[in-house]
């Protein structure tokens, strides 16, 4: 049989199908990183404010105790303070949460690819296989053609030698 003539571009359709993969995966463990990173700075904010209502649960105790001015003073700056961290904090997750975004379009794009890369791949089996089946019944012709022809031979010979 013939040598499929576009075995090459299958072979190229194929090392392509493959990086894409390999790149969709690096794409996912990309996000699986930056999700990662999402969550320790969401652990990080959700740590500053349990501290800040652990400290107004403090101001409330010492107002009830009747505690001085200067004592509730204090506190009270040490809280802004607390407030000031906790917007700083809540700053980074939102940055995060855009970077988690941004990974997440990454490997869609990667998904994309994958699946045209698929699709290009199988457009070249399906041709392959019907020019397998072309080949086939071009050769079946050919042969039917050669018995033909010597069926041909054989008859004139055996009418020659019968003269």
């Amino acid at each position: 049989m013939a040598k499929y003539p576009l075995q090459q571009l299958m072979e190229i359709k194929l090392k392509r199908l493959d990086e894409a993969e390999r790149e969709l995966t690096k794409r996912k463990e990309e996000l699986e990183e930056e999700e990662k990173k999402l969550q320790a700075e969401k652990d990080k904010l959700q740590a500053i404010l349990d501290h800040k209502a652990d400290k107004m649960a403090q101001m409330r105790a010492e107002m009830d105790q009747g505690t001085t001015t200067d004592k509730i003073k204090q506190i009270k700056s040490y809280l802004e303070t607390v407030e000031d961290r906790r917007k700083v904090q809540d700053d980074k997750v939102k940055k995060q949460q855009l970077e988690v975004e941004k990974a997440e379009a990454a490997v869609e794009e990667a998904r994309q690819n994958v699946f045209q890369k698929q699709a290009d791949v199988e457009k070249l089996k399906m041709h392959r296989k019907e020019w397998d089946s072309e080949q086939l019944y071009l050769e079946k012709q050919e042969e039917a053609k050669e018995t033909e022809e010597m069926g041909t031979s054989m008859h004139v010979r055996k009418k020659k030698k019968g003269k």
